[in-house]
């Protein structure tokens, strides 16, 4: 075998190799909702850090066609940035909603 028919072999195994390699890095999407969400007990467990946080964040992850939930945390309403209502009807009575980020991916 010529050492140019190897060449090209060795370059066809290469590039058909990295063709079949899969995706470096899963697709992620971060979600912030409000701790008073309907149905997901995201104010029981996301919110407040309960041991069922983690199914809840699985849950809602789910619903969005995602595969599963890769983190989930409570986030400061200052760190959210143009999407969270300020002002008299951003409170109800003295409580104030707060925030989760559920971080997701396929």
């Amino acid at each position: 075998m010529s050492t140019l028919v190897r060449r090209v072999l060795v370059s066809a195994l290469a590039a058909a190799a990295l063709c079949a390699a899969p995706a470096a890095q899963a697709e992620r999407r971060m979600f912030i909702i409000a701790n008073n969400a309907d149905g997901y007990g995201v104010d029981r467990c996301l919110a407040n850090g309960e041991k069922c946080g983690q199914s809840v964040a699985q849950a809602y992850c789910k619903s969005h066609e995602f595969a599963e939930a890769a983190s989930f945390r409570k986030v400061d309403k200052d760190d959210i940035t143009g999407s969270v209502p300020t002002g008299p009807g951003a409170c109800h009575g003295a409580k104030c909603d707060e925030f989760v980020a559920i971080i997701c991916q396929r």
